[in-house]
């Protein structure tokens, strides 16, 4: 039997759990299923998806910083890919790629289910505007936070998502250097690339609440600058991405196959990974 072709474009992509999390599913579920990282340049991403395409390739997931220009290649996309204006999820079908995003029900998901947070009500801070924010931005105020703060190095940017959110009572955005000056959140996600281009956010210390919830949307030594300075801070419950990464994956995979995988496992395995290269062992 001849496995489906599926990759994940990204730039870089070397150190991607995707393929490891994907083999997972399709040994669990029984399903041939091929899933390769392919690193492609933002000038080179387009050709190279062509490629993909044309070479059998039935779907792709997207990753940074490729997600936005993957919403412009499709021709059609879900209401949620729409209102993200990203996707990081495609589908070859007549015609070309459709578009779908599940970061923003991966993110929930991990953070309401895994983890049991509570996020009605909660004040909240999201740092950036490129394709992560934009793909958890909506799936947040559908969980019922109170209020989203978009703060973003590219004021224009945060303009925009806040705009597209069409709920100006509840989603503003607000310029990086007034940071110290919009008070503490209950709920602050980092969704910057500042991970890992090596920058750093010289976030003020009073903006996490005592009851803060502080989460990356990156995993592994990118997360860490962020989660370390949220501990510093007195911030009990830290999260980085991995959970998040595990669940828009099985959102992918139920796309393609029909069929949603167990996470539990494959998420539990994963994070013992993490945990043990960061203690060095």
């Amino acid at each position: 039997m001849t496995s489906s072709q599926f990759a994940l474009f990204g730039h870089p992509v070397a150190t991607s759990l995707s393929p490891q999390i994907h083999a997972a599913f399709a040994k669990q579920t029984g399903i041939a299923h091929e899933y390769r990282a392919i690193d492609a340049a933002p000038a080179d991403f387009a050709m190279t998806l062509r490629s993909f395409s044309e070479g059998g390739g039935h779907g792709a997931n997207i990753t940074q910083p490729h997600k936005e220009a993957a919403f412009a290649l499709c021709i059609e996309v879900t209401e949620r890919a729409k209102r993200a204006g990203a996707v990081n999820t495609l589908t070859h079908k007549a015609g070309g790629w459709h578009g779908d995003n599940t970061d923003g029900s991966g993110l929930i998901r991990d953070l309401a289910d895994r983890a049991g947070f509570d996020l009605r009500g909660r004040r909240t801070l999201l740092l950036g505007a490129g394709g992560a924010a934009r793909g958890v931005a909506q799936a947040l105020m559908d969980a019922g936070i109170v209020e989203l703060v978009i703060v973003n190095r590219t004021d224009a940017k945060a303009d925009s998502l806040a705009d597209s959110l069409a709920d100006p009572k509840r989603a503003h955005s607000r310029y990086w250097n007034d940071l110290a000056a919009l008070g503490d959140f209950e709920l602050i996600i980092n969704a910057t690339s500042a991970g890992r281009t090596g920058e750093s956010l010289k976030l003020p210390s009073g903006l996490p609440s005592p009851r803060a919830l502080a989460v990356d949307l990156s995993y592994g030594e990118v997360a860490i600058p962020f989660t370390a300075w949220a501990r510093a801070h007195g911030v009990k419950h830290v999260r980085d991405g991995l959970g998040m990464l595990v669940e828009q994956a099985a959102g992918s995979f139920e796309l393609w196959h029909g069929v949603r995988p167990e996470t539990e496992a494959v998420y539990q395995a994963l994070a013992a990974q993490r945990d043990r290269l960061n203690n060095g062992d």
